[in-house]
């Protein structure tokens, strides 16, 4: 079976000076932010594996449980010959969806992330069956997917998958954005499949991004571990506290680290001296909440016409498979 070249794992020059210019860019801001997608590196995606596991974090849970109530139809409606899926974590979903129809050959896998390490899983995941030619492209979505279109036209259909709630990573005008450079690849016949968590009580909500075990906060903090180790920062992880608080206007949970007191950080690499004052925030990630009619709304705005919504009630969640329109 054909498997592309497992993907770099130290960052390239190119990319530090990227992470370097994103880093003095996003900490200038009012209030202070931190991109993210920089989130995960080795360390920050066996993190947020660990985070799928934990037992207040269901999001996981409810989109498997979907996927194996629905899969069969979905793979006898779309019939698609070339997967590409967008963040693939470990592999799992994908792989569940893919044992849907045991008789199928000569499948085509295309994974886009920037993280390497689960680029890396997810293909050792999606090669032990030995059905399927997986190709990794790490990249940010948009980038990647315009690296799966240089690599060809596909043969038959193909159906985009877009799941674990990553869309609610993007501000409204982001996920805008996202959504019609997908739909700007998609061909008639194709489709993508959108997994999306839903509103739910504030205190389900907060547990899930502010455990008692204390992995999200790892996961937040380590943001600022990369930071030093490759751009030359020389904060004190100890003195920031992982914060997660829900946005009911905005409709998303936001993720901050809390200076503990008054300190001066560098940032060689950036060419940043920042002075800190007790209790300032940086803002580190938004997670967006919806209901299934603004899921389906957001998508048709993207130029998609809606073709199945699965919810799971017991922990809120919703599939959503659409076609362009």
């Amino acid at each position: 079976m054909p498997l592309s070249v497992a993907p770099r794992t130290a960052p390239s020059a190119s990319e530090i000076r990227q992470f370097a210019d994103d880093i003095a860019y996003y900490l200038a801001l009012s209030p202070r932010q931190l991109p993210s997608k920089y989130f995960y590196d080795a360390l920050g995606s066996a993190l947020f594996e660990a985070i799928c596991e934990l037992p207040w974090y269901r999001i996981t849970r409810a989109e498997q449980r979907l996927i194996e109530r629905h899969r069969r139809k979905l793979i006898e409606r779309v019939q698609p010959s070339t997967l590409v899926e967008l963040g693939p974590g470990s592999g799992a979903k994908l792989a569940t969806i893919l044992d849907a129809s045991p008789s199928w050959r000569h499948v085509s896998v295309h994974l886009v992330d920037v993280s390497a390490a689960a680029l890396a899983a997810a293909a050792r995941t999606l090669s032990d069956g030995g059905r399927v030619d997986v190709f990794t492209h790490q990249a940010p979505y948009e980038s990647g997917l315009a690296a799966v279109r240089r690599s060809g036209p596909a043969n038959g259909r193909t159906l985009t998958l877009f799941l674990g709630s990553n869309i609610g990573n993007f501000d409204p005008p982001g996920a805008h954005a996202l959504l019609r450079s997908i739909r700007g690849g998609l061909a008639p016949g194709d489709a993508l499949l959108v997994g999306a968590d839903l509103v739910k009580e504030e205190r389900k909500l907060l547990l899930a991004y502010d455990d008692p075990l204390g992995v999200t906060a790892a996961f937040n903090r380590n943001l600022l571990v990369r930071i030093n180790r490759e751009i030359g920062g020389d904060f004190d992880v100890a003195a920031f506290a992982h914060r997660a608080s829900w946005n009911a206007a905005a409709s998303r949970v936001e993720m901050h680290l809390v200076s503990t007191r008054a300190q001066r950080v560098r940032v060689s690499r950036a060419g940043l001296e920042i002075a800190f004052r007790e209790g300032e925030t940086v803002w580190t990630e938004s997670s967006y909440k919806y209901e299934p009619a603004c899921v389906v709304a957001m998508l048709e705005r993207a130029a998609f016409r809606p073709l199945e919504q699965w919810i799971d009630d017991e922990d809120r969640f919703a599939l959503t498979l659409v076609e362009p329109a």
